[in-house]
């Protein structure tokens, strides 16, 4: 067995199911519906190929070698995730109107809807290309052909990332009846948006303070 594969993999592993802004959006689009959780799961796979892919070519080394570009990237990505935050922060203190739905069901989400959001979620990471573009050198042994290797280790990561989050959206719609009651979701939709508003926030100070 390829030993830096094999490492490689356990990393990547532990990269992708990492908590953050990515598993966030995929736990609120999946207490919408098992559709758009899965949805937004892929939307965050096609947002990391876009990340490797970049990393592969070596473009990313562009957003290291230009600050400003890295501080754009940084304040788009921050902005989206704030707002991302804020409307779920809104709609846990929305007060509570007419009777429930039966069995506890949500409110309908577009499945497009939550593809574009994983996407733009993942795709608006700035420290994603960076952190690409440091990791895949250190796992291609010496004598190996670059290209080839880079591109395997970037087909492993959106694998990781095409079985980790499709299973978290489906776990969440697993336990969707629990989950969709409306004092739960109320609950869910304040601690995750409390905590894509860190994010976002966190995103944004960073470049405005230098």
């Amino acid at each position: 067995m390829d030993a830096h594969l094999i490492a490689f993999t356990g990393v990547a592993a532990g990269m992708v199911a990492m908590p953050g802004a990515d598993f966030t959006v995929v736990v609120r689009s999946a207490l919408a519906s098992r559709r758009a959780g899965v949805a937004c799961a892929v939307g965050v796979a096609g947002g990391l190929l876009v990340h490797t892919a970049l990393a592969v070519a070596g473009l990313a080394a562009v957003l290291v070698a230009v600050p400003v570009l890295y501080r754009t990237l940084q304040i788009a990505g921050g902005i989206y995730v704030l707002w991302l935050g804020l409307r779920a922060v809104r709609s846990a203190l929305r007060p509570l109107e007419g009777p429930a739905a039966p069995d506890g069901a949500a409110p309908s989400h577009g499945v497009g809807r939550g593809l574009r959001q994983g996407f733009l979620t993942n795709v608006l990471n700035p420290k994603a290309p960076v952190l690409f573009l440091s990791l895949l050198p250190q796992f291609v042994p010496d004598g190996a052909a670059v290209l080839p290797r880079t591109l395997l280790l970037a087909a492993i990561v959106v694998l990781l990332a095409l079985i980790w989050f499709p299973a978290v959206a489906l776990l969440v719609d697993r336990l969707g009846r629990w989950l969709r009651r409306p004092r739960t979701t109320r609950a869910v939709e304040g601690v995750t948006g409390g905590a894509l508003t860190t994010l976002g926030a966190t995103l944004l100070v960073q470049p405005l303070a230098h």
